[in-house]
């Protein structure tokens, strides 16, 4: 595991070893025990990373070349078939002088060039130079589980595992990309493709980017989920195939040479994923939990029950509202605006692991797979509204119209007087576009008027194939839970340098997920039905058949109480109206409104995380925490003669 970083030159400006470095500074908390960096002969191409030693700690640095150097490359992930791998490309007659995962990657590229990919079978964000074709390779892992962000500018291309390291050069403007604003508004993140600074972008899920001089960046696909129901096999076959599934992930994802855990919520997910290496690991699993002191939101008896069940060294913490400090430093970390509030417990339950262990595993993506959130169960109900005649349709429009904004009933009869998609899109949007008129002042509203966050959406859902709980799972998985889930976990275990795995995530488990019949996902407004058929017997039933909570946070109360005036300082201060971005009387009439009783804690959120990176990264100009730079001397430096 480690954060990597890089420069191509198109227009003969050559790359600095001072850049790299400035580049890898700004995200060693992603690799604290290690640097490392290739600059080619002329100068023209630069690799560097920072390293978290997870495997081979003895020989396993990066950048890692080919027998002849003439690929280098740097590496971000697990690769958890790499010993399969190797044995493999050991016969075919490749020298291996490490025992790191990494080098499978430059063996694999010598026989099948850029398709290397698609024999990895892991988590990865990859930067490939070929000497003797002057080809870079830039890939992302099947389900986005690790980040890399690129731009071209000045002739360059530079990429890296973190927007803030690509904002280290000069050339890259900090001038805020109108779109992302817009999507991070209405869907509580940036759009798949594009940052919140204008011109960087994300490289999306399954992809690859292939750059030489004199040619145009391209980019591809090489995978795709597809939802193929297989209505031939029984329910007790799909169990006892997901058992069998899940216990061959977790075995792979168990594979490091230092200390690993688990989160533990106490939710389905992550409590199958700790009864899976209960049974595997020698010794008691170190399981981490966080809780509050309101119950409505504290999990904690759930996984204690869990923890107690399965003999594991249970951790926990209780996470008080005393998070201002914290909520600064998320800042950084989360390298964007981010509206999931949830990343305050991500952040504080990867704090706690820290202490203890350097890999943790988590139960992300049963939700997205096995069909777990409330959203589905919802639709399912609603989707009768879908016969209301067009004329009563109108009628419950004009009438939503008439009621002031904030009134109870107004948005439910807004919401049922939508076409199918449009009502289901519009139960997920944060601000609508008449709120957003109301919050963006005008001249910042006339910049993201015209864009639609949810266009691509929309068009999936009303043109995709398949039963309608499929395309909201599919949307899910290429949406939600990359931009949203995923992110949340990666930044939050790399601010405390560990590593967090996704056995759910592997794919090929998703794509055996993907052959379930959606009516044995959610069958009679059971979530997660044949998930739970399959872990009946291993889990407790408390945990199986309890109600979806969530990791949520009781920010509402927060904000009504001890943070309360903290809100109010930051969201109506003179430095966010100086920005000229909002309307702070709107803004005002939100706080008071949720201060009235109104669930308006994820908007506040929202544009709390908003002010608080623009503080950040735009009015600080922030180039890197000063933990963050390593002895130049502690790191090491590659090149080859072309």
């Amino acid at each position: 595991m480690c954060g990597i970083a890089g420069i191509m030159s198109f227009a003969g400006q050559p790359v600095s070893l001072d850049e790299l470095r400035e580049m890898c500074a700004a995200i060693s908390h992603r690799g604290p025990d290690d640097e490392g960096f290739y600059l080619g002969r002329d100068k023209s191409v630069g690799l560097g990373m920072r390293r978290l030693s997870i495997i081979d700690l003895q020989t396993g640095r990066q950048p890692v070349h080919n027998e002849d150097g003439t690929v280098w490359v740097v590496f971000n992930g697990e690769i958890y078939n790499f010993r399969d791998l190797r044995r493999t490309l050991e016969q075919r007659g490749h020298v291996f002088s490490t025992a790191t995962d990494t080098e499978v990657i430059v063996h694999l590229y010598e026989d099948f060039g850029p398709r290397c990919v698609e024999h990895l079978r892991g988590m990865f964000a990859i930067a490939l130079w070929d000497v003797r074709s002057r080809t870079l390779l830039l890939a992302r892992d099947r389900l986005g589980i690790k980040p890399l962000y690129y731009a071209e500018t000045s002739g360059r291309l530079l990429f890296a595992s973190e927007l803030k390291a690509i904002l280290q050069a000069p050339q890259v403007e900090r001038s805020l990309n109108w779109r992302a604003v817009s999507h991070l508004f209405t869907c509580l993140t940036t759009p798949p493709a594009e940052s919140i600074i204008e011109g960087v972008h994300k490289l999306e899920p399954a992809h690859i980017l292939i750059a030489s001089p004199g040619k145009s960046p391209r980019i591809e696909r090489y995978w795709e989920i597809r939802f193929e129901p297989d209505y031939s096999r029984s329910e007790e076959e799909y169990a006892e195939e997901l058992r069998e599934r899940l216990e061959e992930s977790v075995t792979l994802h168990l594979v490091s040479d230092v200390p690993l855990g688990a989160f533990l919520s106490g939710g389905i997910d992550s409590s199958a994923v700790v009864a899976t290496m209960a049974r595997l690991v020698p010794g008691p699993v170190k399981t981490f939990s966080i809780g509050f002191p309101d119950q409505d939101f504290n999990e904690l008896d759930h996984a204690r029950l869990v923890a107690k069940g399965f003999g594991t060294e249970h951790h926990e913490l209780i996470l008080e509202p005393n998070v201002v400090d914290t909520l600064e430093e998320l800042a950084w970390y989360l390298d964007e605006p981010f509206g999931d509030p949830s990343a305050i417990p991500t952040f504080m339950v990867s704090k706690l692991a820290a202490a203890h262990v350097t890999v943790v595993l988590s139960g992300d993506g049963g939700d997205e797979l096995f069909a777990g959130y409330d959203k589905y169960q919802v639709e399912g109900r609603e989707r009768r509204f879908r016969f209301v005649p067009a004329g009563i349709k109108r009628q419950l429009c004009r009438l939503s119209r008439l009621m002031p904004e904030g009134m109870r009933g107004r948005n439910f009869l807004r919401r049922f007087s939508l076409p199918e998609v449009e009502r289901y899109l519009d139960a997920i949007t944060l601000f609508t576009p008449e709120a957003k008129q109301r919050l963006f002042r005008k001249e910042a509203f006339e910049r993201l008027f015209e864009y639609e966050p949810f266009r691509l959406e929309a068009e999936a859902l009303k043109h995709g194939d398949g039963h309608w709980l499929t395309r909201l799972q599919a949307l899910d998985l290429k949406r939600y839970l990359p931009l949203d889930i995923l992110t949340k976990v990666d930044r939050m275990s790399m601010a405390h340098s560990i590593e967090a795995r996704v056995p759910l995530l592997d794919h090929k488990l998703v794509e055996f997920a993907a052959t379930i019949p959606p009516e044995l996902r959610l069958r009679n407004g059971t979530t997660k039905y044949i998930f739970k058929r399959a872990m009946r017997g291993i889990l407790p039933d408390e945990i199986i058949d309890r109600p979806k909570q969530g990791f949520a946070v009781p920010l509402g109360r927060w904000f009504r109480g001890q943070l309360g005036s903290f809100v109010r300082e930051l969201l109506l201060s003179e430095t966010s109206r100086r920005r000229g971005i909002f309307n702070t009387a709107y803004i005002e009439q939100l706080v008071q409104r949720h201060e009235n009783g109104r669930p308006l804690d994820w908007h506040l959120w929202t544009l709390m995380s908003f002010e608080l990176w623009c503080r950040t990264f735009l009015d600080r100009q922030a180039e890197h925490a000063p933990w963050n730079r390593m002895d130049p001397r502690d790191s090491h430096v590659v090149g080859t003669r072309a």
